[in-house]
């Protein structure tokens, strides 16, 4: 596993490792899985989190590791929740919904809570994180983005946002620079992908008149 965090090249004066490299070149993809709807999304996901896991560790950034952990337990949830068959479309993939008010709160009130509670346990023990706040903000900004992913919730598109807008800065500033240009990459691609849930959710609750051709 030595070559996987090794350099592979050089960009722009930053060092680029090969694991982070890799990892988020097939995150990326599992993400372009996620807004085709594609069932595939959560196995790259998984893959990307082990990968990415091995990076994170052998730099000491528990939060960040740990976040991949997470990722491949809601890889599985996300899995099985899409393979159930239930929310689908006529085509056989997800159907994307906007989350009710109710699941808006909690959705929000889960990622407050967790990232005071994440943040206070880095803070208390320094060597789990360098940086405790942004840190813990990313592990749980992911959770609750992939856990609406996988409940077909077109809000954690926005959830992936707010994670981009922290990720990136974090990044460079830790080493991990193609993290940090993926996060960029991974920014249009998200707002690609909402577009595209929006309007087909809109499309899934408009009405169907009776006699009408669908």
């Amino acid at each position: 596993m030595n070559w996987l965090n090794s350099e592979a090249f050089a960009l722009l004066g930053q060092h680029i490792k090969w694991s982070d490299m890799i990892g988020n070149v097939i995150g990326l993809l599992g993400l372009a899985f996620g807004w085709r709807r594609s069932i595939w999304s959560w196995p790259v996901q998984f893959l990307s989190g082990l990968i990415l896991f091995a990076a994170f560790a052998t730099a000491h950034l528990s939060g960040s590791a740990g976040k991949q952990v997470v990722v491949m337990v809601v890889a599985v949830y996300g899995w099985w929740q899409w393979n159930r068959g239930k929310g689908q479309a006529e085509d056989g993939h997800i159907a994307p919904r906007f989350a009710t008010w109710r699941e808006r709160g909690i959705l929000v009130g889960a990622a407050a809570v967790g990232t005071l509670a994440v943040a206070g346990l880095f803070t208390a023990y320094p060597a789990l994180s360098w940086d405790p706040w942004p840190d813990a903000y990313i592990f749980v900004g992911t959770i609750v983005a992939m856990y609406a992913q996988a409940r077909g919730m077109v809000e954690f598109w926005f959830a992936w946002l707010l994670v981009d807008a922290v990720g990136v800065p974090l990044n460079f500033a830790n080493g991990f620079a193609f993290s940090g240009f993926v996060y960029v990459i991974y920014g249009a691609l998200v707002l690609w992908g909402m577009r595209d849930w929006w309007l087909r959710s809109r499309r899934a609750a408009r009405p169907v008149l009776e006699g009408a051709a669908v």
